[in-house]
């Protein structure tokens, strides 16, 4: 049902949420010492670089200073969800069978729960902005856009349908990416062992450009 709460979802997405917690605290003190840079914090460096590149490109005007927390946090953790598909599909379940736990997915981002909590979280936050920035103004825009004031009951469901549109679209793209990846992965495990091995790693080696363009792209329509 809609209230079932899929326990491995949860369990996967927030230990790799504490991950990305604890490396942010470690390159902090990092930072506090004032020591040589580390591999790990250049890295973090380019990534945040990367995506304040993004922002800058996007808006025309200087943005809200919470875009740019909320770009990286999302880029990061949906690579990360993403980057489960790397281990073999049927490692996690067997290992976490022998706890108890029957039915387990070890990739949190085909779990279409985890991608429309993501975007439900990205579309509440413009709606609070836009109403903070714009005001009434907000509504306004929606009474008389596209077809004017005389269409106003046309115009309403019009803008309600374009807003809910975007939410489900950018859900459903990260959730069926990775679903099908992961169904390509499963299909594959199911030929011989003597011959899975050449489509299996000519997949794997593709599917290391799906999950980080999935994350990128996913980032890009938030900020958008």
């Amino acid at each position: 049902g809609f209230f079932t709460f899929n326990l491995d979802t949860l369990l996967v997405s927030t230990l790799l949420a504490g991950f990305l917690i604890w490396i942010a605290i470690k390159l902090n003190k990092e930072l506090k010492s004032g020591g040589v840079p580390s591999g790990l914090q250049n890295v973090i460096e380019l990534v945040i670089e990367f995506v304040e590149t993004q922002i800058r490109d996007t808006f025309l005007c200087k943005p809200s200073p919470l875009v740019g927390p909320v770009a990286f946090s999302i880029f990061a953790w949906v690579f990360l969800m993403n980057s489960m598909d790397f281990f073999p599909v049927d490692l996690m379940p067997k290992l976490m069978n022998f706890i108890g736990f029957t039915h387990f997915k070890s990739v949190p981002t085909t779990d279409p729960y985890t991608t429309f909590a993501l975007a439900g979280s990205v579309f509440l936050l413009t709606l609070f902005y836009n109403l903070k920035i714009k005001g009434l103004r907000y509504f306004k825009h929606s009474l008389i856009h596209p077809f004017g004031k005389w269409f106003m009951p046309f115009n309403i469901f019009m803008t309600i349908v374009e807003e809910l549109a975007k939410p489900l679209a950018l859900a459903l793209r990260l959730f069926g990416n990775m679903f099908a990846g992961e169904l390509v992965f499963l299909l594959i495990a199911l030929l011989p062992w003597w011959i899975s091995w050449i489509p299996g790693s000519i997949w794997a080696i593709f599917h290391i450009l799906v999950v980080t363009l999935q994350a990128f792209i996913f980032m890009m329509l938030t900020i958008m």
